[in-house]
Protein backbone atom coordinates (compact mmCIF):
# COMPACT_ATOMS: atom_id res chain seq x y z
CA UNK A 1 0.00 0.00 0.00
CA UNK A 2 1.35 3.12 -0.95
CA UNK A 3 1.24 6.62 0.85
CA UNK A 4 0.87 6.94 4.63
CA UNK A 5 -2.00 6.60 6.42
CA UNK A 6 -3.51 7.56 9.87
CA UNK A 7 -6.20 6.86 12.52
CA UNK A 8 -8.06 9.33 14.45
CA UNK A 9 -9.77 7.77 17.25
CA UNK A 10 -13.30 9.81 18.10
CA UNK A 11 -13.59 10.59 21.83
CA UNK A 12 -15.79 13.40 23.15
CA UNK A 13 -15.07 15.41 19.76
CA UNK A 14 -17.94 14.33 17.64
CA UNK A 15 -17.65 16.69 15.12
CA UNK A 16 -15.62 17.79 11.78
CA UNK A 17 -15.21 21.77 11.90
CA UNK A 18 -12.16 22.80 13.76
CA UNK A 19 -11.25 19.22 14.85
CA UNK A 20 -7.19 19.87 15.49
CA UNK A 21 -6.76 15.60 14.96
CA UNK A 22 -8.89 15.25 12.15
CA UNK A 23 -7.50 18.70 10.46
CA UNK A 24 -4.16 17.61 10.85
CA UNK A 25 -4.28 14.17 9.69
CA UNK A 26 -6.08 14.99 6.88
CA UNK A 27 -3.70 17.53 6.03
CA UNK A 28 -0.59 15.45 6.57
CA UNK A 29 -1.33 11.79 5.24
CA UNK A 30 -3.11 10.58 2.38
CA UNK A 31 -5.37 8.35 4.13
CA UNK A 32 -7.18 8.84 7.35
CA UNK A 33 -9.20 6.68 9.05
CA UNK A 34 -11.98 8.59 11.54
CA UNK A 35 -12.74 5.90 14.30
CA UNK A 36 -15.10 5.73 17.42
CA UNK A 37 -14.77 2.67 19.39
CA UNK A 38 -18.39 1.56 21.25
CA UNK A 39 -17.06 0.57 24.56
CA UNK A 40 -19.04 -1.26 26.33
CA UNK A 41 -17.18 -0.17 30.04
CA UNK A 42 -19.34 3.22 29.49
CA UNK A 43 -22.25 1.73 27.48
CA UNK A 44 -24.95 1.65 31.43
CA UNK A 45 -23.86 4.89 32.70
CA UNK A 46 -26.94 6.87 31.33
CA UNK A 47 -29.41 5.71 28.32
CA UNK A 48 -30.07 9.14 27.79
CA UNK A 49 -26.57 9.97 26.80
CA UNK A 50 -26.48 6.70 24.87
CA UNK A 51 -29.47 7.88 22.70
CA UNK A 52 -27.79 11.02 22.34
CA UNK A 53 -24.16 9.67 21.51
CA UNK A 54 -25.95 7.24 18.82
CA UNK A 55 -27.25 10.38 17.00
CA UNK A 56 -24.14 12.39 17.25
CA UNK A 57 -21.85 9.59 15.74
CA UNK A 58 -25.04 8.62 12.75
CA UNK A 59 -24.86 12.15 11.79
CA UNK A 60 -20.93 12.28 11.71
CA UNK A 61 -20.76 9.26 9.65
CA UNK A 62 -23.45 11.01 7.17
CA UNK A 63 -20.81 14.11 7.43
CA UNK A 64 -17.82 12.36 6.63
CA UNK A 65 -19.27 10.24 4.11
CA UNK A 66 -19.87 13.74 1.80
CA UNK A 67 -16.04 14.54 2.07
CA UNK A 68 -15.43 11.19 0.95
CA UNK A 69 -14.60 9.36 4.04
CA UNK A 70 -16.67 7.46 6.65
CA UNK A 71 -16.77 6.85 10.17
CA UNK A 72 -15.25 3.44 11.03
CA UNK A 73 -17.49 1.89 14.06
CA UNK A 74 -15.75 -1.05 16.37
CA UNK A 75 -16.99 -2.50 19.54
CA UNK A 76 -14.97 -3.59 22.52
CA UNK A 77 -11.92 -2.07 24.50
CA UNK A 78 -10.44 1.12 22.53
CA UNK A 79 -7.18 0.56 22.59
CA UNK A 80 -6.94 -3.44 21.48
CA UNK A 81 -9.72 -2.03 18.58
CA UNK A 82 -7.95 1.11 17.81
CA UNK A 83 -4.45 -0.94 17.37
CA UNK A 84 -6.04 -3.74 15.96
CA UNK A 85 -7.69 -1.37 12.75
CA UNK A 86 -4.04 0.67 12.74
CA UNK A 87 -2.20 -2.34 11.99
CA UNK A 88 -4.52 -3.88 9.55
CA UNK A 89 -4.38 -0.63 7.57
CA UNK A 90 -0.61 -0.09 8.32
CA UNK A 91 -0.94 2.89 10.01
CA UNK A 92 1.94 5.48 10.72
CA UNK A 93 0.32 6.27 14.17
CA UNK A 94 -2.80 7.46 15.90
CA UNK A 95 -4.54 11.14 16.75
CA UNK A 96 -6.78 11.47 20.03
CA UNK A 97 -8.17 14.56 21.29
CA UNK A 98 -6.93 15.06 25.00
CA UNK A 99 -8.73 14.54 27.76
CA UNK A 100 -8.90 14.40 31.44
CA UNK A 101 -10.53 12.39 33.43
CA UNK A 102 -9.12 9.18 35.21
CA UNK A 103 -10.75 6.76 32.32
CA UNK A 104 -9.22 9.36 29.69
CA UNK A 105 -5.48 9.08 31.08
CA UNK A 106 -5.82 5.46 31.72
CA UNK A 107 -6.74 4.95 28.21
CA UNK A 108 -4.40 7.38 26.81
CA UNK A 109 -1.30 5.70 28.83
CA UNK A 110 -2.44 2.12 27.80
CA UNK A 111 -2.78 3.70 23.92
CA UNK A 112 0.31 4.76 24.16
CA UNK A 113 2.21 1.98 25.45
CA UNK A 114 0.65 -0.22 22.50
CA UNK A 115 2.02 2.01 19.99
CA UNK A 116 5.24 2.10 21.50
CA UNK A 117 5.04 -1.55 21.32
CA UNK A 118 4.27 -1.81 17.45
CA UNK A 119 6.34 1.52 16.82
CA UNK A 120 3.46 3.57 15.90
CA UNK A 121 3.27 7.14 16.95
CA UNK A 122 0.58 8.88 19.39
CA UNK A 123 -0.21 12.22 19.01
CA UNK A 124 -2.38 13.69 21.30
CA UNK A 125 -4.19 17.20 19.97
CA UNK A 126 -6.24 20.21 21.79
CA UNK A 127 -10.10 20.97 21.08
CA UNK A 128 -12.25 19.44 24.36
CA UNK A 129 -11.62 22.93 26.11
CA UNK A 130 -10.77 26.62 24.98
CA UNK A 131 -7.74 26.55 26.48
CA UNK A 132 -5.73 23.56 27.12
CA UNK A 133 -5.18 22.26 31.05
CA UNK A 134 -1.54 22.35 31.81
CA UNK A 135 -1.60 25.00 29.67
CA UNK A 136 -1.47 27.75 32.55
CA UNK A 137 -0.24 27.49 35.74
CA UNK A 138 -0.15 29.39 38.87
CA UNK A 139 3.74 30.26 40.06
CA UNK A 140 4.33 27.64 42.45
CA UNK A 141 1.59 24.88 41.52
CA UNK A 142 0.66 22.65 38.74
CA UNK A 143 -2.95 24.17 38.07
CA UNK A 144 -5.10 26.71 39.76
CA UNK A 145 -7.47 25.95 42.53
CA UNK A 146 -9.63 29.34 42.79
CA UNK A 147 -11.39 30.43 39.90
CA UNK A 148 -10.61 33.78 39.71
CA UNK A 149 -6.79 34.44 39.13
CA UNK A 150 -7.41 31.60 36.66
CA UNK A 151 -10.04 33.41 34.55
CA UNK A 152 -7.97 36.95 34.72
CA UNK A 153 -5.14 34.58 32.82
CA UNK A 154 -7.37 32.34 30.55
CA UNK A 155 -9.11 35.74 29.64
CA UNK A 156 -5.30 37.21 28.42
CA UNK A 157 -4.20 34.11 27.10
CA UNK A 158 -3.29 33.63 23.71
CA UNK A 159 -5.68 31.34 22.30
CA UNK A 160 -4.70 28.68 19.45
CA UNK A 161 -6.41 29.12 15.55
CA UNK A 162 -9.87 27.45 15.35
CA UNK A 163 -9.54 25.34 12.21
CA UNK A 164 -11.73 24.72 9.18
CA UNK A 165 -13.20 21.12 8.37
CA UNK A 166 -10.83 19.03 5.69
CA UNK A 167 -12.09 19.53 2.36
CA UNK A 168 -11.43 15.55 2.22
CA UNK A 169 -10.99 12.24 3.47
CA UNK A 170 -9.96 9.54 2.10
CA UNK A 171 -10.09 6.27 3.39
CA UNK A 172 -8.09 2.92 2.44
CA UNK A 173 -9.61 0.74 0.17
CA UNK A 174 -11.76 -2.11 1.05
CA UNK A 175 -11.99 -1.32 5.05
CA UNK A 176 -15.32 -2.41 7.16
CA UNK A 177 -16.77 0.33 8.01
CA UNK A 178 -18.67 -1.69 10.76
CA UNK A 179 -22.47 -0.85 11.45
CA UNK A 180 -23.44 1.65 13.89
CA UNK A 181 -26.42 0.38 16.27
CA UNK A 182 -29.88 1.84 16.58
CA UNK A 183 -30.28 4.71 18.62
CA UNK A 184 -30.84 2.68 21.85
CA UNK A 185 -33.89 3.98 24.24
CA UNK A 186 -33.46 7.37 26.12
CA UNK A 187 -35.44 8.04 29.59
CA UNK A 188 -36.32 11.53 29.12
CA UNK A 189 -39.10 11.88 26.37
CA UNK A 190 -38.07 15.77 25.78
CA UNK A 191 -34.57 14.97 25.54
CA UNK A 192 -32.37 17.22 23.21
CA UNK A 193 -31.51 15.54 19.91
CA UNK A 194 -27.99 14.90 19.38
CA UNK A 195 -25.60 15.89 16.60
CA UNK A 196 -22.88 18.50 15.56
CA UNK A 197 -25.14 20.41 12.64
CA UNK A 198 -28.20 20.50 15.77
CA UNK A 199 -25.70 22.18 17.64
CA UNK A 200 -24.10 24.52 15.12
CA UNK A 201 -27.79 25.72 14.09
CA UNK A 202 -28.48 26.61 18.16
CA UNK A 203 -25.18 28.43 18.88
CA UNK A 204 -26.66 30.51 15.59
CA UNK A 205 -30.51 30.65 16.33
CA UNK A 206 -29.15 31.71 20.34
CA UNK A 207 -26.13 33.95 19.83
CA UNK A 208 -28.93 37.07 19.26
CA UNK A 209 -29.36 37.06 22.69
CA UNK A 210 -26.25 37.82 24.16
CA UNK A 211 -26.49 40.94 24.75
CA UNK A 212 -29.43 39.75 27.27
CA UNK A 213 -27.56 36.91 29.08
CA UNK A 214 -27.29 38.86 32.35
CA UNK A 215 -31.01 39.58 32.61
CA UNK A 216 -31.92 35.99 31.23
CA UNK A 217 -29.71 33.13 32.39
CA UNK A 218 -30.99 33.15 35.95
CA UNK A 219 -34.48 33.26 34.96
CA UNK A 220 -36.14 30.41 35.32
CA UNK A 221 -39.07 30.15 33.79
CA UNK A 222 -38.04 31.96 30.78
CA UNK A 223 -36.01 29.65 29.74
CA UNK A 224 -33.82 31.26 27.89
CA UNK A 225 -30.36 29.95 28.17
CA UNK A 226 -28.00 28.50 25.24
CA UNK A 227 -28.94 24.71 26.16
CA UNK A 228 -25.79 24.08 24.40
CA UNK A 229 -24.32 22.11 27.48
CA UNK A 230 -24.81 18.49 25.68
CA UNK A 231 -23.13 19.78 22.72
CA UNK A 232 -20.30 21.09 24.42
CA UNK A 233 -19.91 17.78 26.68
CA UNK A 234 -20.21 15.80 22.97
CA UNK A 235 -17.89 18.14 21.37
CA UNK A 236 -20.69 18.67 18.71
CA UNK A 237 -19.23 21.78 18.61
CA UNK A 238 -15.99 23.30 19.65
CA UNK A 239 -16.04 25.33 22.56
CA UNK A 240 -13.18 27.26 21.06
CA UNK A 241 -15.81 28.26 18.20
CA UNK A 242 -18.45 28.93 20.79
CA UNK A 243 -16.00 31.18 22.26
CA UNK A 244 -14.85 33.12 19.16
CA UNK A 245 -18.66 33.51 18.45
CA UNK A 246 -19.34 35.45 21.31
CA UNK A 247 -16.89 37.16 20.61
CA UNK A 248 -15.75 39.19 23.67
CA UNK A 249 -13.31 37.44 26.16
CA UNK A 250 -15.02 39.62 28.86
CA UNK A 251 -18.94 38.54 28.66
CA UNK A 252 -20.54 36.73 31.31
CA UNK A 253 -21.62 33.66 28.89
CA UNK A 254 -18.10 33.13 28.10
CA UNK A 255 -16.62 33.25 31.39
CA UNK A 256 -19.20 29.90 31.99
CA UNK A 257 -16.82 28.35 29.25
CA UNK A 258 -13.62 29.79 31.56
CA UNK A 259 -15.78 27.77 34.09
CA UNK A 260 -15.57 25.04 32.03
CA UNK A 261 -11.74 25.06 31.13
CA UNK A 262 -10.97 25.59 34.55
CA UNK A 263 -13.28 22.20 36.11
CA UNK A 264 -11.09 20.49 33.52
CA UNK A 265 -7.85 21.69 34.61
CA UNK A 266 -8.92 20.92 37.78
CA UNK A 267 -9.47 17.40 36.94
CA UNK A 268 -6.33 16.92 35.03
CA UNK A 269 -4.52 17.11 38.52
CA UNK A 270 -7.38 15.46 40.32
CA UNK A 271 -8.68 12.84 38.53
CA UNK A 272 -10.52 11.60 41.72
CA UNK A 273 -13.16 14.97 41.76
CA UNK A 274 -15.89 12.43 40.87
CA UNK A 275 -14.97 10.28 44.58
CA UNK A 276 -13.18 12.25 46.75
CA UNK A 277 -13.19 15.93 48.58
CA UNK A 278 -11.47 18.01 46.59
CA UNK A 279 -10.55 20.65 49.14
CA UNK A 280 -8.03 19.46 51.69
CA UNK A 281 -9.26 18.98 55.39
CA UNK A 282 -13.05 19.18 53.98
CA UNK A 283 -15.33 18.22 56.71
CA UNK A 284 -17.60 15.39 55.71
CA UNK A 285 -20.15 14.46 58.49
CA UNK A 286 -23.16 13.29 55.78
CA UNK A 287 -26.21 11.93 56.74
CA UNK A 288 -28.13 8.92 54.65
CA UNK A 289 -31.07 8.66 54.63
CA UNK A 290 -32.50 6.65 52.00
CA UNK A 291 -36.28 7.92 51.41
CA UNK A 292 -35.23 11.19 51.94
CA UNK A 293 -32.33 10.64 48.78
CA UNK A 294 -35.02 8.80 46.91
CA UNK A 295 -37.69 11.65 47.61
CA UNK A 296 -34.90 14.43 46.33
CA UNK A 297 -34.23 12.15 43.30
CA UNK A 298 -38.24 11.72 42.06
CA UNK A 299 -39.30 15.56 42.52
CA UNK A 300 -41.32 14.63 45.79
CA UNK A 301 -39.20 16.70 48.73
CA UNK A 302 -42.60 19.45 49.51
CA UNK A 303 -40.31 22.01 48.41
CA UNK A 304 -41.81 22.70 44.89
CA UNK A 305 -38.22 24.37 43.62
CA UNK A 306 -36.97 21.33 44.35
CA UNK A 307 -39.08 19.38 43.00
CA UNK A 308 -39.29 21.41 39.62
CA UNK A 309 -35.84 21.55 38.99
CA UNK A 310 -35.97 17.53 39.80
CA UNK A 311 -38.73 16.52 37.45
CA UNK A 312 -37.02 19.02 34.38
CA UNK A 313 -33.91 17.02 34.52
CA UNK A 314 -36.14 13.62 34.08
CA UNK A 315 -38.28 15.08 31.38
CA UNK A 316 -35.50 16.55 29.26
CA UNK A 317 -32.15 14.78 30.67
CA UNK A 318 -31.20 18.80 31.03
CA UNK A 319 -31.83 20.95 34.28
CA UNK A 320 -31.63 25.38 34.65
CA UNK A 321 -28.14 25.57 35.51
CA UNK A 322 -29.81 27.68 38.47
CA UNK A 323 -32.30 24.85 39.64
CA UNK A 324 -28.51 22.50 39.39
CA UNK A 325 -27.54 24.99 42.15
CA UNK A 326 -30.77 24.62 44.17
CA UNK A 327 -31.54 21.17 43.96
CA UNK A 328 -27.71 20.35 44.65
CA UNK A 329 -27.36 22.72 47.54
CA UNK A 330 -30.76 21.42 49.01
CA UNK A 331 -29.70 17.73 49.28
CA UNK A 332 -26.40 18.62 50.55
CA UNK A 333 -26.55 21.84 52.62
CA UNK A 334 -30.76 21.22 53.55
CA UNK A 335 -31.03 17.94 53.99
CA UNK A 336 -27.42 16.72 55.10
CA UNK A 337 -26.81 13.99 52.58
CA UNK A 338 -23.63 13.44 50.82
CA UNK A 339 -23.03 14.87 47.69
CA UNK A 340 -21.72 11.67 45.61
CA UNK A 341 -25.19 10.05 45.39
CA UNK A 342 -26.57 13.63 44.15
CA UNK A 343 -23.76 13.43 41.67
CA UNK A 344 -24.68 10.32 40.47
CA UNK A 345 -28.11 10.92 40.04
CA UNK A 346 -27.53 13.50 37.89
CA UNK A 347 -24.74 11.73 36.01
CA UNK A 348 -27.42 8.76 34.90
CA UNK A 349 -30.19 11.65 33.61
CA UNK A 350 -27.98 14.39 32.58
CA UNK A 351 -27.35 14.58 28.93
CA UNK A 352 -23.90 16.89 29.29
CA UNK A 353 -22.65 14.81 33.01
CA UNK A 354 -19.53 14.54 32.67
CA UNK A 355 -16.72 14.02 35.13
CA UNK A 356 -14.66 17.34 35.44
CA UNK A 357 -18.03 19.93 35.40
CA UNK A 358 -20.66 17.59 36.95
CA UNK A 359 -18.06 16.45 39.64
CA UNK A 360 -16.82 20.63 40.05
CA UNK A 361 -20.18 21.98 40.59
CA UNK A 362 -21.64 19.47 42.68
CA UNK A 363 -18.25 19.74 45.14
CA UNK A 364 -18.53 23.78 45.11
CA UNK A 365 -22.29 23.11 46.09
CA UNK A 366 -21.38 20.55 48.82
CA UNK A 367 -18.94 22.59 50.29
CA UNK A 368 -16.24 20.25 49.49
CA UNK A 369 -14.84 22.15 46.02
CA UNK A 370 -13.18 24.90 44.86
CA UNK A 371 -15.63 27.26 46.42
CA UNK A 372 -13.56 29.94 48.80
CA UNK A 373 -16.86 29.99 50.88
CA UNK A 374 -17.46 26.45 51.61
CA UNK A 375 -19.74 26.89 54.35
CA UNK A 376 -22.80 28.75 52.43
CA UNK A 377 -26.02 27.74 52.21
CA UNK A 378 -29.03 28.41 49.46
CA UNK A 379 -32.32 28.93 50.83
CA UNK A 380 -34.16 27.22 48.50
CA UNK A 381 -37.42 29.83 48.82
CA UNK A 382 -35.83 32.98 48.60
CA UNK A 383 -33.51 31.42 45.44
CA UNK A 384 -37.33 30.49 44.13
CA UNK A 385 -38.66 33.87 45.14
CA UNK A 386 -35.89 35.63 43.11
CA UNK A 387 -35.13 33.52 39.99
CA UNK A 388 -39.39 32.24 39.80
CA UNK A 389 -40.99 35.17 41.34
CA UNK A 390 -44.53 34.68 39.84
CA UNK A 391 -43.53 30.61 39.83
CA UNK A 392 -44.11 29.88 36.58
CA UNK A 393 -41.31 27.73 36.32
CA UNK A 394 -42.67 25.66 39.35
CA UNK A 395 -46.23 25.45 37.90
CA UNK A 396 -44.76 24.18 34.99
CA UNK A 397 -42.89 21.12 36.27
CA UNK A 398 -45.44 20.41 39.21
CA UNK A 399 -48.79 20.19 38.20
CA UNK A 400 -50.23 19.04 41.21
CA UNK A 401 -49.99 23.34 42.09
CA UNK A 402 -51.02 24.93 39.01
CA UNK A 403 -53.89 26.16 40.68
CA UNK A 404 -51.82 28.44 42.70
CA UNK A 405 -51.28 31.74 42.02
CA UNK A 406 -48.25 33.42 42.21
CA UNK A 407 -45.08 32.79 44.25
CA UNK A 408 -47.39 31.81 47.04
CA UNK A 409 -46.61 28.03 45.06
CA UNK A 410 -42.83 28.30 46.84
CA UNK A 411 -44.49 27.73 49.97
CA UNK A 412 -47.66 25.73 49.91
CA UNK A 413 -47.04 24.55 53.29
CA UNK A 414 -48.28 28.22 54.08
CA UNK A 415 -51.81 27.75 52.26
CA UNK A 416 -54.99 27.43 54.59
CA UNK A 417 -55.28 23.84 55.35
CA UNK A 418 -58.91 22.98 52.91
CA UNK A 419 -56.61 24.65 50.61
CA UNK A 420 -53.69 22.05 51.38
CA UNK A 421 -56.17 19.20 51.40
CA UNK A 422 -57.10 19.59 47.80
CA UNK A 423 -53.16 19.46 46.32
CA UNK A 424 -51.96 16.01 45.62
CA UNK A 425 -48.49 17.35 47.10
CA UNK A 426 -46.60 16.19 50.12
CA UNK A 427 -45.39 18.12 52.84
CA UNK A 428 -41.91 19.39 53.01
CA UNK A 429 -39.34 16.67 54.09
CA UNK A 430 -38.79 16.56 57.98
CA UNK A 431 -34.68 16.79 58.58
CA UNK A 432 -33.62 15.43 62.00
CA UNK A 433 -31.76 18.41 63.86
CA UNK A 434 -32.71 20.90 61.41
CA UNK A 435 -34.43 24.08 62.20
CA UNK A 436 -35.27 25.24 58.70
CA UNK A 437 -36.57 28.86 59.59
CA UNK A 438 -38.23 29.18 55.67
CA UNK A 439 -40.68 26.78 56.82
CA UNK A 440 -42.51 28.35 60.19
Amino acid sequence: MSGRTAVVLFTRDLRVHDHPALATACAAFDRVVPLYVLDPALAGHSPNRNRFLHQCLAELRDTLRTLGGDLVIRRGDPVAETIRLAREVDAEGIGLSADVSRYAHRRERRLRAECDRHRMFLRLFPGVTVVEPGELRPGGGDHYRVFTPYHRVWSGARWREELAAPRRVTLPAGIAVGRLPAAPQGESPDAAVGGESVGRRRLTQWLPTLSRYDDIHDDLAADETSRLSPYLRFGCLSPLTVANRADDRGHPFVRQLCWRDFYHQVTAAFPEIAAKAYRRGATEDWRYDAAALDAWTDGRTGMPIVDAGMRQLHAEGWMHNRARLITAGYLTKVLGLDWRPGLAVFSRWLLDGDVPDNSGNWQWVAGTGNDSRPYRGLNPVRQAERYDPDGGYVRRWVPELATVAGKAVHQPWRLPTEVRRTLDYPPPLEVPGADPVWLR
